[in-house]
């Protein structure tokens, strides 16, 4: 029996039957998806020629009853509109791109960033946009000098106020090192560095975010000697050569306390905050 046209018949591994849909456009063979029927499969095909052939279907009218997923109506649409066909919901715009992760509202990028979100499919978590890039799972945030643990409007911000818009020149970072976060006072600049132990402790202030960067790294070096066993990550300064960076490290200077800060001071403050909460235990 001759399937509808666009419709191929497949199996599962366990033998069960299934319909795949598909359709040549612009010299271009595009899988449309699998379906559990051959007339469902048979309108997916009629859905993508209709989209091809009627320029007034535009990304902003699919609905929840529209055959083809969101991702696929994207992708024919800008290939019908751009020339250019993308398995991942891109719509190409003069000098950017547009990344639709839903239907809600597209993420923006320069065109720049084309080519790795071409081969990276977007994804979210509990509103961190992250890829999978060789095996891992990266925040997309890093391509921009973001560390993992940023927080928004603190230290970084979308200069026009959409959160959307990860365009180069709408994101400003504010505070590029590990522990360092800057603050106006008396309407100056300052830089005030904080590490964290069992709760924050002051390394200090300085009058440059590469000084108070060094000044983290220094503190790291200090705890760790006195015997303090935790993971930091050290902060890299690009922009300071091996000579400089040494300067920097013996010149500058950190909290007393952080030089001095012994083990048996981490284990005291443990015990007393078990105490707090679960009452006096002896």
């Amino acid at each position: 029996m001759e399937l509808k046209k666009g419709v191929f018949v497949a199996k599962k591994k366990n033998g069960e039957i299934y319909y795949r849909a598909s359709f040549n456009y612009k010299g271009k063979h595009i899988s449309l998806g699998s379906f559990a029927d051959e007339d469902t499969a048979h309108k997916a095909y009629l859905e993508a020629v209709m989209l091809t052939n009627t320029p007034s279907f535009t990304i902003e009218r699919y609905t929840d009853s529209n055959i083809l997923n969101f991702e696929k109506w994207v992708s024919v649409i800008n290939f019908r509109d751009n020339g250019i066909y993308f398995k991942n919901p891109i719509y190409l715009r003069p000098k950017y791109f547009e990344y639709y992760i839903d239907r809600d509202w597209p993420y923006k990028f320069d065109a720049d960033d084309l080519f790795y979100y071409s081969n990276h499919k977007i994804m979210r978590r509990g509103g961190h946009l992250f890829v999978a890039d060789y095996g891992m799972q990266v925040n997309i945030l890093n391509r921009y000098g973001i560390k993992n643990y940023a927080v928004k409007d603190k230290d970084y911000i979308f200069m026009n106020g959409d959160s959307y818009d990860f365009r180069y020149e709408n994101i400003k970072i504010v505070n590029r090192y590990t522990g360092v976060t800057k603050i106006l006072k008396n309407g100056r600049e300052e830089y005030v560095c904080k590490i964290h132990i069992n709760g924050d402790y002051l390394v200090g202030k300085y009058k440059n975010e590469e000084d108070a960067a060094v000044a983290y790294n220094k503190a790291v070096d200090a705890l760790v000697s006195n015997g303090i066993k935790i993971n930091y990550t050290k902060n890299y300064i690009e922009a300071l050569n091996e000579k400089t960076y040494k300067e920097k490290y013996e010149s500058v200077k950190i909290s007393k306390k952080l030089m001095n800060f012994k083990c048996e001071n981490m284990k005291e403050r443990l015990f007393e905050a078990k105490n707090k909460k679960y009452g006096n235990l002896s």
